[in-house]
């Protein structure tokens, strides 16, 4: 069953989810070798609860912290320790909060340092099939056409897409109905209805597509050990065009000030 969002509920949504956009700038502050992993998660944990919301992940299905921080061939899942960030690496930091009864949720890949360009390409065509993915989110339009957007971008530059794991929907839940898988056909699968409020998370390995599990029970790594990007929005479904509920501009505004 579909939940469909009133207006209300999506500007409570909408605030929730600018508010783990800026929790990811004040992370991308911190990005630089030498730092932890666990520093990032504590800075994060600190930040959600001075703005008076609750870490949406901590003790999510046991999930024992606030971000999920995955380090290169990491795809998503990763629990922070004491890893120290080193120059070249790259950091998927998947984000939630819950606050007024609702979930924001948004995921970013920073790079740490000087990073290898090819890397960097992984990155850039990522966060581009992000978007291809956003421009589908459109009332009348089929599930299948968001992930074919996702799928064809990425494949068309010689990338691979996870399977296993998917986008979902958003609301008073972390994970509601229906799945958003990064693959799939025009055309196919259920409409989408004006209202429906769903994360679009491309997860885009620069190898094979296949994944495996670590021993920890969380951190999902791919097959082949080569690095993987991932890049996330929460939308909502409109008649013409798709109602972004995350920025990026908040991290952008921070990584540019870094760089000057």
């Amino acid at each position: 069953m579909l939940k469909i969002k009133t207006e209300a509920e999506i500007e409570i949504l909408r605030q929730n989810n600018l508010l783990v956009s800026k929790t990811l700038a004040e992370i991308g502050k911190l990005i630089r070798p030498g730092v932890t992993t666990l520093e990032l998660d504590k800075r994060a944990e600190e930040f959600i609860r001075d703005h008076k919301a609750i870490p949406g992940f901590k003790g999510y299905h046991g999930f024992p912290n606030t971000l999920c921080t995955s380090v290169n061939s990491q795809v998503v899942h990763g629990i922070p320790s004491d890893y120290q960030l080193k120059d070249g690496d790259i950091i998927s930091v998947d984000c939630g909060v819950i606050k007024n009864g609702y979930f924001g949720d948004s995921a970013f890949t920073f790079e740490v340092g000087e990073v290898d360009e090819k890397v960097r390409k992984l990155l850039k065509v990522t966060r581009e099939s992000l978007w291809k993915g956003v421009d589908q989110a459109v009332a009348g339009h089929r599930l299948g056409d968001i992930g074919h957007a996702v799928q064809f971008h990425s494949e068309q530059h010689g990338y691979s897409v996870v399977r296993e794991m998917v986008g979902h929907g958003l609301g008073s839940e972390l994970h509601e109905p229906p799945e958003v898988p990064n693959y799939g056909r025009r055309g196919r699968g259920p409409k989408l209805p004006e209202g429906l409020v769903i994360c679009i998370e491309p997860m885009i390995n620069m190898g094979v597509k296949e994944i495996v599990q670590e021993s920890d029970g969380w951190t999902i790594r791919t097959k082949d050990k080569m690095p993987s990007a991932h890049f996330e929005f929460a939308v909502a479904v409109r008649k013409g065009e798709a109602d972004v509920l995350s920025t990026f501009d908040y991290i952008d505004e921070v990584l540019k000030n870094k760089s000057n």
